[in-house]
């Protein structure tokens, strides 16, 4: 193997073992704050306060990106998110005020690291000779993998030890990842620096987007899918299992078929990412995964119909992140990515939190079943947008044409 190979394997290996330690804080964190307070709407708020700072992070951390270099960047918040985690762990008794600061910090580190690691896929890739679609889309299935398995392991290490360690298990797995992307991954270029002033920098990449056609219809598309996705996984899917089924072993049946629908999507695409098209592929990974799961909740109360759509959503919601990341390494110019694929990792992030809103508020005003039928109907309409769109389509062709 060669060296260039080889690092990017490593940064793989980082990749996932940070999404794993990061799937497990997700458990550890608000379960130690539950069990520490005995307050649900605390655990709720030290969630939230770990998401936000995150996405904001995210586009804030371009224009530091670009002059500290993304391997840098990458070491230098990998181990600082593990002083922070590891803080976390370290100073329980401190007080809710005192966890919620360190909870921030964390999340914007992470937001930092995981953008980094994002800006050193593509000269990685050039310089091992592996076509970026292959790369996004192993990244997806590895990136399911990692969700599928951090939850549950989070979960199994907090009932054999405690939240508290648990933590310090995470905090670990960042200082792995720093050191492995510090003495293993080295790209052969950087990011050009434009050097511009701070805001103006960041004002650059969403101007860029806000012109882009194709950009701008993947976002919106993107961002739409994830509203409704985390509506389904928070709110919908647990009422209606509650109202039409009323068994706890439903809802994780059901959950459980979108997943694997999603992870066997990811493994699909990753053999045949290079022979399909892909716009036509994002389009339609769009319209099957988003509203049909939806409007079969609205319109059925039989288990098994609703599993089987909704594992159909899994693989087709499967194929859009791999075409939208390849898309961004191949269409932005190099010199814009850090702050561009920021903005857009953001933009598409802040759909989670405000789908459980919604979804919450929806069905306290309408009830579960109009509020899941007008939800399929708004996520219909939004998922055609970019089939009806040509120019998009023709755009993302000639990329792949050059690529």
């Amino acid at each position: 193997m060669s060296g260039a190979r080889r690092g990017l394997v490593v940064l793989f290996v980082a990749d996932v073992l940070s999404a794993v330690g990061s799937r497990i804080t997700m458990v550890a964190i608000p379960w130690l704050v539950l069990v520490t307070t005995g307050s649900a709407a605390r655990m709720g708020l030290v969630a939230a306060v770990e998401l936000v700072p995150y996405i904001v992070a995210s586009i804030m951390a371009g224009p530091v990106i670009d002059s500290l270099g993304p391997r840098r960047t990458s070491v230098l918040a990998n181990l600082s998110s593990a002083v922070a985690v590891a803080a976390i762990a370290a100073t329980t008794g401190l007080g809710f005020a005192a966890l919620l600061v360190l909870v921030a910090v964390a999340g914007a580190l992470r937001g930092a690291a995981d953008r980094a690691k994002d800006l050193l896929v593509r000269p990685m890739a050039e310089a091992a000779d592996v076509q970026l679609i292959r790369i996004t889309s192993l990244h997806e299935a590895f990136a399911r993998g990692a969700t599928l398995l951090g939850a549950p392991l989070g979960g199994l290490l907090i009932y054999w030890t405690n939240a508290a360690k648990v933590l310090w298990i995470d905090a670990a797995t960042f200082v792995v990842c720093g050191v492995l992307v510090a003495f293993f991954v080295h790209p052969p270029e950087v990011v050009a620096s434009k050097r511009d002033k701070y805001f103006r920098s960041i004002a650059e990449g969403f101007s860029f987007v806000r012109r882009d056609e194709l950009l701008a219809t993947m976002l919106i598309t993107t961002f739409t899918i994830n509203i409704f996705a985390s509506a389904s996984t928070a709110v919908f899917i647990p009422v209606w299992v509650r109202e039409q089924l009323g068994s706890p072993a439903d809802l994780g049946l059901t959950l459980g078929a979108f997943s694997a629908g999603a992870l066997l999507g990811s493994i699909v695409f990753a053999l045949f990412a290079t022979r399909i098209p892909r716009y036509l592929t994002f389009a339609l990974g769009a319209f099957i995964g988003g509203s049909p799961r939806l409007l079969v909740l609205g319109l059925s109360d039989h288990l098994t119909l609703v599993m089987v759509v909704t594992f159909l959503s899994g693989i087709g919601i499967a194929a859009i992140n791999p075409v939208f990341g390849a898309a961004l390494y191949e269409h932005v110019p190099k010199d814009l990515q850090a702050r561009v694929i920021g903005l857009v990792a953001a933009s598409s992030f802040a759909g989670l939190p405000l789908g459980a809103l919604l979804a919450g508020e929806l069905v306290s005003w309408l009830g579960l079943i109009p509020a899941l039928v007008w939800s399929g109907v708004a996520c219909l309409v939004v998922s055609v947008f970019p089939l009806v769109r040509r120019g998009p389509g023709k755009v993302l062709d000639a990329v792949e044409a050059t690529s």
